[in-house]
């Protein structure tokens, strides 16, 4: 699949900022949500509600605008196809699968990793994204807090231990986020609804059938599980499948990943005091090095250097 989009990461407008705290808020608060869905679901079931619901509801919203649907060339169906598994179908598996095991505060403390993933990958296929020594030291830094947040003995994990295997599916997911932001920028140009809508319906194409193999026709649960179900595939999938697309297609994913300097706060903050989730030393301590590490790569950030005056003899 090759590349084909090379446009320059241009300047952030306020509608970028304003989506990008907006997802900040929504993604931040969507771990908690997951939880209390999985009290009722099984993982992939609720990973396939938020896909299918994501799906159709941005489906309903391109043919209520009357928005033409993008001529399907193979380049861009392969896009669709890998994008429908990093941004979707496989994150979302991920999160859910490993949220059983693990408190809902680590997965979003997880999601806060996913920047410094996105800065090699970035140097390499993003025009204008380049890995300065300081983003390398950032990334240093926060891979760092990733591994304490892991925990000790991460390495020598056997199947058993679920609540590592837990943890690794958390930090997996960012993996595959950081992979589709990439790619959703090198992304032929095409309309951000359209594009959302169809990575959704991929996504949902490859969970449905694996929901039903797995866990069945899911049935009716308490008010609470189904709220929080309808609350996922409308909000923190669809809408802000739609908001992720519209700041990374226009501003590039290393802006995208600013989300991710409020996600951790967010996630820790709803566990902590909606879900009286314990959160041990480790966190703050995870949280505070991998803040470091962004802070560092983005403390070298500079808009474009403007010309110089001659000087004047």
């Amino acid at each position: 699949m090759s590349a084909t989009t090379d446009t320059p990461v241009s300047a952030p407008t306020p509608g970028n900022w304003a989506s990008v705290i907006g997802l900040g808020l929504i993604w931040g608060g969507t771990f908690m949500v997951v939880t209390i869905a999985l009290r009722g679901y099984g993982p992939v079931t609720v990973a396939t509600a938020r896909t299918t619901l994501g799906a159709l509801a941005l489906l309903s919203l391109v043919a209520v605008t009357g928005r033409s649907a993008p001529r399907m060339t193979p380049t861009l169906a392969g896009f669709v196809l890998t994008l429908g598994v990093l941004t979707s179908a496989l994150p979302f598996m991920l999160l859910s699968w490993g949220q059983q095991y693990v408190p809902s505060a680590f997965a979003g403390l997880s999601m806060a990793v996913l920047p410094l993933f996105v800065l090699p990958m970035a140097h390499w296929f993003v025009p204008g994204d380049r890995l300065t020594a300081r983003k390398a030291m950032g990334f240093g830094l926060g891979l760092t807090g990733a591994l304490v947040l892991l925990g000790p003995g991460i390495a020598l994990v056997g199947d058993g231990d679920l609540v590592a295997l837990g943890r690794l599916a958390c930090i997996a997911a960012t993996v595959s986020y950081a992979l589709g932001s990439i790619l959703t920028r090198r992304c032929p140009p095409v309309d951000a609804i359209w594009l959302s809508a169809l990575t959704l319906l991929v996504g949902a194409g490859i969970l449905l059938p694996a929901m039903l193999l797995v866990e069945g026709m899911p049935g009716l649960a308490s008010p609470g599980t189904m709220a929080a179900i309808v609350f996922l595939g409308l909000v923190p999938t669809a809408l802000a499948t739609l908001l992720r697309v519209q700041v990374i297609r226009s501003a590039g994913p290393s802006f995208m990943t600013l989300v991710n300097y409020q996600v951790p706060v967010w996630s820790m903050l709803c566990g902590a005091l909606l879900l009286g989730e314990d959160l041990p030393g480790r966190f703050f301590a995870a949280l505070a090095l991998i803040g470091c590490g962004l802070a560092v790569s983005q403390s070298g950030h500079r808009g474009p250097r403007k010309s110089k005056a001659p000087r004047r003899p």
